[in-house]
């Protein structure tokens, strides 16, 4: 337990760090400010000081940061928000602040009385702030008024007029998680966005999928903006349950969600400043001109579907992991699943339950954790019960996770993976055992860094795992050649006999749908979207400290890409809407190190 001593000696360390900082900045002495920060340091900015999301390095990435925003940021009035901490030599320590146009917090990490961490972001914009609590709506008029309009009629003259006779400043290309969350947040914000979706209705994304999908991140993980999941709510939310949840939270938070409605083309006309976006409502073409345009996409954008000879000789079916509708057609039958990775586990496992004679195709070594562990000893101090009764609520939890640099994560993933592997290890040698190929990611620092720097190559287990290890679902590796009449053969000359072929093979980059809409040589414009430049498997460099073009500005103008899990929808939109309403309103927004392009795809 901290002492009183201990948070005195915590408290004066942040204090005193914060005044000199403050001091430098408002003396505008760029090098006073970076002799605060230690030889290896990490600064971490979400809009507030560099209208991007970007992290710099050391002495000259905070110089430099600092040299080009410091005077338009104009930062000002510093001040601890919350007690600060020590633990093994690091202090930790809660702070707010202005900007020239919004308010913002942060937190900071100060080893030796300089800082190792630093993240700063932007949570407001001054006169623009979202209608909560004191500034909540009055919903009502009272007084005798003969033209009063009612809230319901006021809202059906916005679903009249909001892309018949008024442009929206924003359209949303994809109705999933991704594109609910930040449509919420543009609600909130005053900014008239539609969202677009192929989907009949909200949630059937989820729906639609094999019928064992469910979410494999815990409850705690998983709220969505403004409104969070009932405290009765399962840890691990069914896809029917999810798809619901979607649905009603898109109609209690008035969205204006276009179902039933695909994205044929969009073209920008940088002379006007507009999109021209050329959608299908339900057999009607329409075309709708905002500003802005966002491909909410998901991390998963096509589906990665292998072609290979023979084809049309094979009698049975062949499906993607998003076209499977689930086992019940196939009890008894032979199915062979290429793939290794979450989508392959439960398709296989959902199969195996209903007597399916089911075979799995490793084609490379697969990060699994146990789900049980996985909440233990890596999500358990951030999202957990646990956590919200000592006092982390979600935002301090995202906070938290939002401070930890790209470039050091990996470092503080690690000791929880090497617990895992210690906790877990007659689990993982029955798996190699039965012939299964295992890794922890190149540098073994586990499942979420592989999901940042590449979006594949895990699986969290709910069971599967076993079926694998026990032989009840047969396993082989290798790559597959090609198809058969019966089945399909692999490299090594292994024939596989299937009524049914599976590729559980993932998705391509998100800009590979995004070409489909604005073109090849836009997507081509703004390169890969996913991925840190990590230079391990599937993340090619050069280093890029940040998720490529999510959540911020692009090489293409007025484009922007946003989606990931519900965790990521839900912080991020924060920072891209708020990108947004600054541009709707005429902020200047000099944006700070605009990401190159390096890789197409």
């Amino acid at each position: 337990m901290t002492t009183t001593q201990e948070k005195s000696a915590a408290r004066t360390t942040a204090e005193g760090w914060l005044t000199a900082f403050a001091d430098a900045l408002s003396a505008r002495d760029v090098d006073r400010a970076v002799s605060l920060f230690a030889d290896e340091c990490y600064w971490r900015d979400l809009v507030s000081f560099t209208w991007n999301l970007k992290t710099v390095e050391h002495h000259d990435g905070v110089r430099d940061l600092l040299s080009q925003t410091l005077a338009g940021t104009d930062p000002s009035n510093w001040t601890l928000t919350a007690e600060p901490a020590e633990a093994g030599g690091v202090t930790d320590a809660w702070f707010a602040f202005e900007t020239a146009v919004g308010r913002g917090s942060g937190h900071v990490r100060i080893v030796d009385g300089r800082a190792w961490t630093l993240l700063t972001t932007l949570d407001e914009l001054t006169g623009h702030e979202e209608p909560m609590r004191e500034r909540r709506p009055f919903g009502t008029e009272h007084g005798a008024n003969p033209d009063r309009m009612t809230w319901k009629e006021r809202r059906d003259d916005e679903l009249a007029e909001l892309g018949r006779t008024r442009d929206p400043e924003v359209v949303v290309i994809g109705g999933g998680q991704g594109g609910i969350a930040l449509g919420a947040r543009l609600r909130q914000l005053g900014i008239p966005a539609i969202i677009v979706e192929r989907n009949e209705r909200p949630g059937d994304s989820w729906r639609k999928r094999y019928k064992s999908l469910a979410l494999h991140d815990p409850v705690w993980y998983d709220h969505l903006p403004y409104l969070k999941f009932p405290d009765n709510w399962p840890v691990f939310a069914p896809k029917d349950k999810i798809g619901d949840w979607l649905e009603f939270y898109t109609r209690i938070m008035e969205l204006n969600y276009w179902g039933s409605t695909t994205a044929r083309s969009a073209t920008f006309d940088e002379a006007a400043g507009r999109w021209s976006v050329v959608v299908d409502r339900a057999g009607e073409e329409i075309t709708l001109r905002p500003r802005q345009l966002v491909m909410a996409l998901g991390v998963s954008g096509k589906p990665n579907i292998p072609e290979f000879p023979g084809r049309e000789q094979f009698r049975g079916e062949v499906q993607h992991s998003s076209q499977h509708p689930g086992p019940d057609a196939y009890r008894g039958k032979k199915v062979v699943v290429v793939g290794s990775n979450n989508s392959a586990f439960d398709i296989c496992g959902a199969l195996w339950e209903v007597g399916a004679d089911v075979t799995m195709v490793q084609r490379s070594s697969t990060h699994i954790i146990k789900s049980e562990s996985l909440m233990e000893y890596c999500l358990k101090g951030l999202y957990s019960e646990e956590a919200v009764a000592s006092g982390v609520d979600t935002r301090t939890a995202d906070m938290i996770f939002a401070s930890l640099p790209y470039r050091i994560m990996n470092q503080f993933e690690k000791p929880n993976y090497d617990t895992v592997r210690e906790v877990d290890a007659d689990f993982y040698a029955k798996l190699e055992k039965a012939g299964f190929e295992l890794d922890f990611g190149d540098d073994d620092s586990g499942l979420f860094m592989k999901y940042l720097r590449r979006g594949s190559g895990y699986y969290i287990d709910v069971g599967a795992a076993e079926l694998v290890a026990d032989g009840k679902v047969n396993l082989v590796g290798g790559q597959v050649q090609e198809f058969t009449e019966k089945g399909v053969r692999l490299a090594d000359g292994t024939e596989l006999g299937a009524d049914l072929v599976v590729f559980a093979t993932g998705y391509r980059s998100m800009n590979g749908l995004a070409a489909d809409i604005v073109g090849q040589e836009i997507a081509d414009k703004v390169g890969k979207v996913w991925g840190l430049g990590s230079e391990t498997t599937k993340d090619p460099g050069p280093w890029e400290g940040e998720q490529r073009n999510m959540w911020k500005p692009t090489q293409q103008q007025n484009l922007w890409f946003h989606g990931g899990n519900l965790h990521q929808s839900r912080f991020y939109s924060l920072y891209l809407a708020l990108q947004l309403k600054a541009r709707q309103e005429g902020i200047a927004t000099p944006v700070y190190a605009l990401q190159d392009r390096h890789h197409l795809a």
